[in-house]
């Protein structure tokens, strides 16, 4: 759900102001973009490129919609659309691809971290390996379950760190965010405890990004989009204690998406339609000198 645009203004003033998040020229200023079909993918809220699939990316959808995630071609054409057995979407907000438990796999993780009242007691982040081209139903999904250690909190952005597959959650509404963990191995039986460790100098955040190589971050607000170079031996925690840049964003009607193309030469953003927008664009924010 959108911020006021009043608020989302400030925010994105009050960041620009602290100089540290002047837009700097890591990625180009405009993006290819390609028009979305409407009807098919109107409200996604989360998206990452497919490693084994080149060319492609999985999409998912807000609360509301079936339990099913999408293949969008980088052109922003839709492919086909595939079921998740045995799991609802309470309200699905990010999409991740990262390691998992089998080495060697690509994991597909789903959050079903959004909480607008900020009033549940459990918050459910699903894993799977990627599906095959021609799948239509994922059967075996792994349901990894958690509380935070005071209330219920809205999200709609996580990361999974590909090194340590320790799971970040980064609330949206919270002033500023907070960013929770996870460790690995995470349970699918029994409760997992997320616990604070740490808080970003903002908030509104609403989808995060992981290079494929674990080297930069970038977390995306509804009015900009915030990068981070992590050190050597620098966990994710310590990366976002320290102060982003800002990278150029052109505003989108609702923007909720972002992701790191898998071979590492930019990044793409996708926004939810409003009704009274006819569709929108899959954006890339293509790297410069690349």
């Amino acid at each position: 759900m959108a911020i006021s645009v009043m608020k989302a203004i400030l925010l994105s003033v009050s960041l620009f102001m602290t100089g540290a998040l002047a837009p700097a020229g890591i990625f180009e200023s405009t993006p290819s973009s390609y028009p979305v079909k409407p009807g098919k993918i109107d409200e996604a809220s989360g998206i990452a490129d497919s490693r084994s699939h080149p060319g492609y990316l999985w999409v998912e959808q807000d609360s509301g919609n079936p339990a099913e995630i999408y293949l969008l071609s980088h052109k922003g054409e839709y492919n086909r659309k595939i079921k998740i057995k045995g799991v609802t979407n309470r309200d699905w907000e990010d999409l991740v691809l990262s390691a998992g438990p089998e080495a060697g796999k690509s994991y597909i993780y789903l959050g079903d971290i959004g909480n607008n009242k900020e009033n549940a007691s459990k918050y459910f982040i699903y894993r799977f390996p990627e599906p095959a081209l021609n799948a239509d139903t994922v059967h075996h999904v792994e349901k990894i379950t958690y509380e935070y250690p005071d209330r219920g909190h809205d999200a709609e952005a996580f990361l999974v760190d590909h090194q340590t597959k320790d799971i970040y959650i980064i609330t949206k509404r919270d002033k500023p965010s907070a960013i929770y963990k996870i460790p690995y191995p995470q349970s699918t039986t029994a409760l997992n405890k997320a616990k604070l460790v740490g808080r970003l100098g903002f908030n509104g955040v609403v989808s995060a990004a992981l290079s494929p190589d674990g080297k930069e971050l970038l977390l995306k607000t509804y009015t900009g989009v915030f990068y981070w170079k992590r050190k050597a031996g620098q966990s994710i925690e310590q990366a976002l204690a320290t102060d982003p840049t800002q990278v150029s964003y052109q505003l989108e009607p609702q923007g909720e998406a972002i992701c790191f193309k898998s071979d590492n030469s930019g990044f793409f953003t996708l926004s939810e339609k409003p009704r009274f927008m006819k569709r929108v664009n899959l954006n890339f924010y293509k790297r410069v000198g690349r």
